[in-house]
């Protein structure tokens, strides 16, 4: 399902990852997928609320906890960097969406890097 929404459409996620060479291209386009679908999923189901969002956002979350594991092999993982543009990411696609109040911590809280 193609993005509708302009600005996400627009927005180039996990930038800092693929300009940081210690981040696999072939592993963070697997992340950058992860937020798209994310995206997909938000305007197909249009979430009511904040709870709904998180529901979301945390199983999105659980995505990228799964990711690591291709980081690590690829001699890589989700580190201070990582986290902070991963979670940026998830805070942007919030707000992009009408969620300005989402707590950034509570959108990834399912997280483990």
């Amino acid at each position: 399902m193609p993005i509708s929404n302009p600005r996400v459409a627009g927005h180039a996620f996990l930038d800092g990852l693929y300009r940081d060479g210690y981040f696999p291209d072939h592993v963070v386009d697997k992340g950058r997928e992860i937020l798209l679908a994310l995206c997909a999923r938000i305007e197909a189901e249009r979430p009511a609320d904040l709870v709904a969002l998180y529901r979301l956002t945390q199983a999105a979350t659980e995505e990228f906890n799964a990711l690591e594991a291709e980081f690590e092999a690829a001699g890589s993982e989700i580190e201070t960097v990582a986290r902070e543009e991963i979670g940026g990411d998830f805070w942007f696609v919030a707000r992009a969406y009408g969620f300005e109040d989402a707590d950034a911590e509570e959108l990834i809280a399912t997280r483990e890097w």
